[in-house]
């Protein structure tokens, strides 16, 4: 009975593997959806995964990968609202949702199937963003772009037996002859601002230097004038020390400033003064007395 089985599973293997035009048998993998041609018409779509039977020659299978697919879509240059040049590029996932209608549209080539759905790509770009300025593409309206592109193309992929998963702008560029325009007045905007911001911190500046230098002079002005105050106040202190001093001893007073005059007339060495002897300068220095 073993035996029996291993021959009859050899057998199996063997039709499975063999041509798939004569052989009876084919498998169905769970990544993949297959349909059934009877003499070049549709005949059966419904399979699961699994080993199922056909009629060699007469059928033949046609099998499609079930999986989510991306496509990288070229980047294409678009007009918005202003007239203005961008360049996007999109990319979008798919899966074939009905082989039937798939194999009917394409003929199961995947290939052309994503140049298909590259132009419905394009289209719904180039109608979402020509209808916004530059400044909604580029920051403001990204996603309501993805998702009206989403189902511009669901509407015109259907008819494909194929269903869009995700639409994603992945970015979007200037020209080089715009960006050029563009940074070049991204730069001048900024240098005014920059020449505003300095002009303000300049007046600024010269504010702050006037008013420290008031505050300066008008606090020389205050110290001056309490030095000078003080130095009255001492002046009067010493006038008054002096007076009392003068008044306790004329004469000794009147020798001493005889003292200092005589030391300040002879402390050069080359110094000349002519002048009698008995004049009223030298009271005080022929005697210590003095004359009376």
């Amino acid at each position: 009975m073993f035996r029996v089985i291993l021959i009859v599973l050899a057998v199996l293997a063997f039709l499975v593997t063999v041509n798939s035009t004569i052989a009876p048998f084919f498998i169905v993998d769970e990544r993949e959806r297959a349909i059934k041609l009877f003499l070049g018409e549709i005949e059966e779509e419904q399979y699961e995964a699994g080993l199922h039977m056909k009629w060699p020659f007469v059928n033949t299978i046609h099998k499609f990968d079930s999986r989510i697919m991306n496509i990288d879509a070229i980047p294409e240059r678009v007009l918005t609202s202003e007239k203005k040049n961008v360049i996007v590029s999109s990319f979008v996932k798919w899966r074939i949702s009905n082989p039937r209608e798939f194999f009917k549209a394409t003929g199961g080539d995947n290939r052309r199937a994503e140049r298909l759905l590259s132009q419905f790509i394009n289209k719904g770009i180039k109608d979402a963003i020509g209808k916004r300025t530059m400044q909604d593409v580029i920051w403001g309206q990204r996603l309501e772009i993805m998702q009206e592109v989403a189902v511009a193309t669901n509407e015109q992929a259907s008819p494909l037996g194929v269903e869009i998963v995700d639409v994603r702008v992945k970015k979007v560029e200037l020209p080089e002859d715009v960006s050029d325009s563009v940074y070049s007045r991204m730069r001048q905007e900024r240098a005014k601002v920059a020449k505003d911001f300095r002009s303000k911190g300049q007046e600024k500046a010269k504010g702050i230097v006037a008013d420290a230098e008031r505050q300066r002079s008008e606090l020389l002005a205050e110290a001056y004038n309490e030095s000078q105050q003080i130095r009255g106040r001492a002046d009067a202190i010493a006038a008054e020390v002096y007076a009392k001093a003068y008044g306790k001893d004329p004469e000794f007073y009147a020798m001493y400033r005889s003292l200092n005059a005589y030391k300040a007339t002879f402390s050069g060495k080359n110094d000349v003064l002519l002048i009698r002897p008995d004049s009223e300068f030298f009271k005080y220095f022929n005697s210590a007395e003095g004359s009376k």
